[in-house]
């Protein structure tokens, strides 16, 4: 057993380390104040696991001018880290995370419980104590704040508290050992994952690392460098895929397991030659098809492929008609998937088919996984958002083509288009004319974009294309055929959108089908040899109030507020299997919604557009709705510190004084004949809505909403059908004698909402 306080000492004297396999610090502030307060009330806490050998500075965190015998820290960082940040004052030397989870915890001497500090409720409290500063100045110090002469305060109860909380360092903890010579860090990474099943667990690509810094231990920074190069480049990589390139240079192979035959010089000059690759390929595909920014660059996992040939090909392409048939090969794999499910199984297969044949062995490889010819269908490019993997080719078919802005009827390169080189996704039929008519997903249709310069953008609008298409094709003929819109002026009533969408996705598709049959003829003779040069595209400015898209935006700040990682916006799923896509969802957490500690999470606002079992079967944990995701975060927090859920009030504050029971039975029958007529008129059923009506009653049950920081998943989607007048907040608005009913910010954040986004 060995006491908190001499932990905290070992860390300061550099005797405790973190071995550099350790992932950084992800609690949150909820967790930190349930691990205090049940230190305190004297629970059981866990024990730790410690790994004592002997280190070099560069193979650990925490130090860089130790040698000899550590003791390096594996089960427990996320608490010994926590505890330290509290008691120190400060991070320990070996931190990597968010120092906010645990700066400004204070405790109140009369309710006993922890928060983190809040001016409003605080300021000028002396029952609120500072926790890191009873710890830093003492116990003398802490209860030198209090007044003794204060009727309100007993100060034998405060002394006893403080006493209690300030004796926490005194805590001991259980350490269980690893020692021994036969300990390699692969043995002691193993050992790692099975005691901490229920934490951050590391990955493949984690354990190969692990095992190549024990060797070379600079080869994780020096490979974060590299990231952070291209990262400043507009292109974001992770370790794992930078890993997996070096692997396919180093060994051939598509299993980390491959790296324990290779030395650390090998594997130096693996990196170099895998860098130099990936900066070979991101010119490529950026020069000839135009995918110059992180967004559409499709299909990175079929990079370590590339970077396999390239090595057994001397580093370079033959000529550029060689060149052209790998990129052909490059995008057939992104657009179906090949690499978005068993990763190590597909690029197996790819570098034997490299090994084999070069380039025309992946190509027949990836026919035959296809079932037959690599062609693009009309029904391909019907997918919608910039989450869809059809997306991307919509952009290289812009940037590659002949596609005219409809303003300048300018040519979209770069060199034509001089100052103008930001481009941004337009809506062809505008959101606010086509939302009302049709679902969130034909608004968004991939078919229903195309790229003009930020300008010309903000001159069209909202305006409809009755009018602005007759306009563009009469200054600049053949643009609106350059952008593949539809001549047919039938075709631009909103009544036939459905149809625009149809006749639009032939033409894109024919039009991917000429020049991807382009590049693969790859003759040297016929191949670009102009490259394109690099433009901004720019987010489309939010002109037209989008719930869904506030509402988003909101959601994903309330749960970084509640320390989540922040997610992935609009990206698709793909099953593992066969490269299908299950679901393209607005918002996905890959490693939790903390890092390393939760399974997958996927929020999916269209559930009738996804494969929702298959998303579960495979381990993802699936939210359709905004609210049940932030009330799971929260409900998620509260048992993490220790609390339990809040019970609904049972009379709500007014704007003061009685209630007038006959107001209040009219709000009530108000509230609850919008529920009925939502699902009447509009064919939307409130199940939610109805259920909060049941347990909470009309009035609880608005003022709920109204406290809410987001708007909820029923007003978004009444303002997609167009039907404001049925949500909770017009109801409040809709009758002067209920405002008796609410506070002033209730009403204010009613009108906001309904002003907003009328």
């Amino acid at each position: 057993m060995t006491k908190l306080s001499t932990i905290l000492d070992h860390i300061d004297s550099g005797a405790m380390l973190l071995p550099e396999f350790q992932r950084g610090y992800v609690w949150n502030r909820d967790q930190v104040r349930g691990l205090m307060g049940s230190l305190y009330r004297g629970y059981p806490v866990g024990s730790l696991l410690v790994w004592e050998t002997e280190v070099d500075p560069e193979s650990v965190r925490g130090a860089s001018d130790v040698v000899g015998t550590r003791a390096l820290l594996l089960d427990g960082q996320q608490r010994i880290t926590s505890l330290y940040g509290v008691m120190r004052g400060r991070p320990p030397a070996f931190f990597e995370g968010d120092a906010s989870a645990f700066t400004g915890l204070y405790f109140n001497v009369e309710t006993e419980e922890f928060k983190f500090y809040m001016p409003t409720q605080m300021r000028g409290d002396s029952r609120w104590v500072d926790v890191s500063r009873l710890f830093t100045e003492g116990l003398r110090s802490a209860l030198q704040t209090f007044d003794p002469s204060d009727p309100g305060i007993d100060m034998i109860v405060v002394m006893e508290r403080l006493t209690k909380l300030h004796a926490i360092q005194e805590r001991d903890f259980h350490e269980e050992k690893i020692t021994g010579r036969e300990k390699t860090v692969d043995v002691v990474v193993d050992i790692f994952n099975r005691v901490n099943s229920g934490g951050t667990k590391l990955s493949k690509g984690d354990l190969a690392l692990a095992n190549i810094c024990a060797e070379w231990p600079g080869a994780r920074s020096t490979m974060r460098e590299h990231l952070a190069r291209w990262e400043a480049a507009g292109y974001s990589f992770s370790l794992d895929w930078l890993l997996r390139c070096v692997t396919a240079v180093a060994t051939g192979r598509a299993l980390f397991s491959s790296l324990e035959e290779i030395s650390p010089q090998q594997f130096r000059d693996a990196l170099d030659a895998a860098v130099s690759y990936v900066g070979k390929f991101l010119d490529t595909v950026s020069g000839r098809l135009g995918l110059d920014h992180d967004r559409v660059l499709m299909g990175r996992y079929a990079i370590p492929a590339v970077c396999r040939l390239l090595h057994l090909n001397g580093g370079d392409f033959d000529d550029a008609g060689h060149r052209d048939r790998v990129l052909y090969w490059y995008v057939h794999a992104a657009l179906w998937g090949r690499h978005s499910g068993s990763t190590e199984t597909m690029l197996a297969q790819d570098y034997a088919a490299v090994q084999d044949d070069g380039v025309d062995g992946l190509i027949r490889v990836l026919e035959k996984w296809r079932g037959g010819a690599l062609t693009v269908r009309p029904v391909d490019f019907a997918g919608s958002t910039m989450g869809s993997r059809f997306y991307p080719m919509l952009y290289l078919l812009t940037r590659v083509g002949q596609a005219r802005d409809f303003g300048s009827g300018l040519p979209l390169r770069k060199e034509m288009l001089g100052r103008l080189t930001s481009l941004q996704v337009h809506h062809i039929f505008p959101k606010a004319l086509v939302k009302q008519h049709y679902n969130r997903r034909q608004v968004n249709a991939v078919a229903n974009f195309c790229f003009l310069t930020q300008d010309t953008n903000l001159k069209i609008g909202r305006r409809d294309p009755r009018e602005y298409f007759a306009e563009v094709e009469q200054k600049h003929p053949g643009a609106l055929a350059s952008q593949w819109i539809p001549l047919d002026p039938a075709l631009r009533e909103v009544e036939r959108y459905e149809d625009f969408l149809n006749e639009r996705t032939r033409l894109l598709a024919d039009a991917a089908n000429r020049f991807l049959d382009e590049l693969r003829e790859g003759r040297p003779e016929t191949a670009e040899s102009v490259a394109l040069e690099r433009v901004a595209v720019v987010e489309e400015e939010d002109t037209e109030h989008d719930a869904r898209t506030a509402q988003l935006d909101a959601l994903i700040g309330e749960l970084t507020a509640l320390g989540c990682a922040a997610p992935q916006r609009d990206v698709e799923i793909a099953d593992p299997s066969d490269g299908r896509p299950l679901a393209v969802a607005e918002a996905y957490w890959p490693d939790g919604l903390q890092t390393g500690q939760d399974d997958p999470v996927v929020l999916e606002l269209d559930p009738e557009e996804a494969d929702e079992a298959a998303l579960e079967g495979l381990g993802y944990r699936v939210f359709t709705s905004a609210d049940a995701l932030l009330e799971y975060a929260r409900r998620r927090n509260a048992k993490a510190a220790g609390e339990e859920e809040p019970a609904p009030s049972a009379e709500p504050e007014t704007t003061g004084g009685r209630v007038d029971p006959e107001i209040l039975a009219a709000f009530d029958e108000a509230l609850n004949s919008v529920c009925d007529r939502t699902w009447a008129e509009t064919g939307y059923r409130p199940t939610y809505f109805r259920k909060m009506l049941n347990e909470r009653g009309a009035l609880a049950t608005a003022k709920l909403l109204l406290s809410k920081p987001t708007i909820s998943d029923g007003f978004v989607r009444l303002w997609e059908l167009g039907r404001l007048d049925l949500t909770a907040e017009a109801v409040v608005l809709s009758n002067p004698a209920y405002a008796k009913l609410f506070t002033p910010d209730e009403l204010e954040a009613a009108r906001a909402r309904v002003g907003d986004y009328l």
